[in-house]
């Protein structure tokens, strides 16, 4: 049984910053779970109870279409060096889009980030930590430049289109209500 809080203590703070990748998960009603690995410089603590992170562009836009039917996510960090650890964030998300009046304040929490998409924003109902013995060993080698460098050679009109064509519904065929800066 792991250990629950109901902030995000110091400790995991902490944790949180060490870490080189995150999970996101979420569920409509019906259809697919979806469990998104997510990277680059792109989680920050907001407060006690609150998250964000920034989203690019990506094949799919899964999360999207979820909380617009159920806000619940859970976010997990795992230690894949030192201690074994996992912790998991419980809440209820929002999202913050480029044309939304929250937009520049939030993205500009982020190193900027050609593609990026939206904004999640967590309320962050529980925490909880438990072991991760189970969790295999890896060195970090870096991040991949590959998102950058495909978003940079889509630039801004074909990102848009990218996004229209294959960014306005979930596998499930569920609404992600994207809307894009004009």
């Amino acid at each position: 049984m792991g250990t629950f809080y109901d902030t995000i203590e110091p400790k995991l703070v902490e944790f949180i910053e060490r870490q080189q990748m995150f999970f996101v998960a979420t569920a409509a009603p019906t259809g697919r779970v979806n469990v998104s690995p997510k990277g680059l410089d792109s989680f920050r603590v907001l407060g006690p109870n609150r998250v964000a992170w920034l989203n690019g562009t990506g094949s799919g836009n899964e999360t999207a279409a979820h909380i617009g039917l159920d806000p619940r996510m859970t976010i997990m960090f795992c230690a894949f060096e030192g201690k074994p650890w996992i912790l998991r964030l419980y809440g209820t998300a929002r999202m913050v889009q480029p044309p939304d009046a929250e937009w520049t304040e939030l993205s500009g929490l982020f190193p900027p980030m050609d593609g990026a998409r939206q904004v999640y924003v967590v309320d962050v109902t529980q925490c909880q930590t438990s072991c991760g013995f189970g969790v295999p060993l890896y060195d970090h080698v870096g991040q991949r430049d590959l998102m950058p460098q495909w978003a940079q050679n889509k630039g801004p009109a074909g990102i848009a289109k990218y996004q229209r064509d294959k960014n306005t519904h979930s596998i499930d065929g569920f609404d992600t209500d994207l809307r894009q800066a004009t």
